[in-house]
């Protein structure tokens, strides 16, 4: 008897998350088509963790990689951002050829490279300048299209304390702060 109530307890939890999270991601979406929000997100799937001893940023054959399955994670936020009535966005990305690669995958605006968005895996001690200096250039951005980041998990671990996987994006208000509101996780698997 308690095994059936505890089960039937997970079940209704179960099945009333997704309609809970759904509710409230509306918002975050609304948030970012009307320009208080903006979406960050890790890179698609470039197998592996940090980058090889050779790393070069002026070539991608040194770096760490999208590899197919990252490419079609891309491509698949067009069509998921356009269901959420995003057609076209602002789009900046670190300068690694992985964030380049999937901020262009995405094919949702021209592609601006900030070095703010720069991975500071190797070297933890410039995250505090690069965060700020993220922090900066979004809140001084005009108003227009929607803004999306594209960058790596430290960049975004820093200044949200969320910790994306591959393709995950969190879509966090405006203006940014160094204890910045995450208004929803998302990701086209979603």
């Amino acid at each position: 008897m308690v095994r059936r109530c505890v089960v039937g307890f997970l079940f209704a939890i179960f099945i009333s998350t997704p309609l809970m999270a759904d509710a409230h991601n509306h918002d975050a979406w609304e948030a970012l088509r009307d320009g208080r929000a903006v979406l960050m997100l890790r890179h698609a799937l470039a197998p592996g963790t940090g980058d090889p001893d050779n790393f070069d940023l002026e070539d991608c054959s040194t770096q760490r990689n999208l590899n197919e399955q990252g490419r079609e994670q891309a491509r698949a936020w067009k069509p998921f951002l356009e269901m959420q009535g995003i057609r076209q966005a602002r789009v900046f990305s670190s300068q690694w050829c992985r964030c380049k690669e999937t901020a262009r995958e995405m094919a949702m605006g021209e592609v601006t490279e900030w070095p703010a968005l720069n991975s500071f895996f190797a070297n933890r001690g410039e995250g505090r300048l690069a965060t700020r200096q993220t922090i900066a250039l979004v809140n001084d951005l005009d108003e227009g299209a929607p803004v999306i980041l594209v960058s790596h998990q430290v960049n975004i671990t820093r200044l949200t304390g969320v910790y994306p996987a591959s393709n995950e994006g969190v879509i966090i208000a405006l203006p940014l702060s160094r204890n910045p509101v995450v208004l929803a996780r998302v990701s086209p698997g979603d």
